[in-house]
């Protein structure tokens, strides 16, 4: 079974917190840290050396940052200068390209993409088979669905980096395009294969190639609860979400109250 320490390398300069178990056939590179609990699956890379490695004659490895109790799962490759935070998930064959910045109980399903430079805030989810292009920003709690892509060329092919933007809250269904530099606000709904041509203000929802705002998102009913709205979504689900059990208004006024004691 797992863990048998078969082909494991891991850097002199890498710090592994408590309890951390790493799966066989496994790297992990110079000045990688890995908190408390964590596991890493079989054939995963941590800390892989960007494309500098291979060419400038002094070189040495970013700090890769993986906060606690995260779980890895196999053929993951984690590239040097990635900070996440603590329960970051991922599925098998994930890769996350070097200098992104994910918050706390961040996912990236099966065979997705992050391709760098990234920012994902917390509790923000890729689900199997979704391409962020560099420099994109997504906010807290955003869910991208499978088979979405994020493009940032405008005319491609050019030097030039223009990366969507996706505010907190906001769900992008399967098989949706992200076109270089939109914004799309908080609380929306981008609708499944749409294509987002244009900015999308808050709270609205986005359907059809080209994509059309064909009304605000509370207009959509929800199908589990008959008669009543679907969003805001916060008050409508609540598995593996920090308001879990105290429902959403009491969650955000405990975090104001965070907040105004900093």
């Amino acid at each position: 079974m797992k863990f048998n320490n078969r082909n494991v390398f891991i850097s002199p300069k890498a710090k592994l917190g408590n309890n951390v178990r790493i799966g066989d056939n496994t790297a992990i590179y110079d000045n990688v840290e890995i908190g408390d609990d964590s596991v890493i699956c079989d054939n995963c890379v941590i800390g892989e050396p960007p494309n500098a490695y291979y060419s400038a004659k002094t070189y040495e490895n970013p700090k890769t940052i993986i906060g606690r109790n995260a779980m890895i799962r196999s053929y993951s490759i984690i590239y040097a200068g990635t900070q996440a935070g603590d329960h970051f998930n991922t599925g098998h064959r994930a890769i996350v390209r070097e200098n992104t910045i994910m918050g706390h109980y961040c996912s990236v399903g099966s065979q997705s993409i992050i391709q760098g430079n990234a920012t994902l805030g917390n509790y923000t989810r890729l689900h199997t088979n979704v391409l962020i292009a560099t420099k994109s920003i997504l906010g807290d709690f955003v869910y991208i669905y499978p088979f979405v892509c994020f493009s940032n060329d405008p005319h491609p092919p050019s030097d030039i980096v223009l990366a969507p933007e996706v505010g907190d809250f906001t769900q992008v269904a399967v098989h949706c395009a992200l076109l270089p530099g939109v914004k799309i606000g908080k609380m929306c709904l981008i609708a499944a294969n749409t294509t987002v041509v244009r900015d999308v203000p808050d709270e609205s929802l986005v359907v059809g190639n080209p994509g059309k705002i064909v009304g605000p998102v509370s207009m959509v009913k929800s199908k589990e609860f008959p008669g009543q709205n679907h969003y805001p979504w916060m008050y409508t689900f609540e598995r593996g979400m920090p308001w879990e059990g105290i429902g959403y208004d009491k969650w955000k006024a405990e975090q104001s109250k965070i907040n105004d004691n900093k």
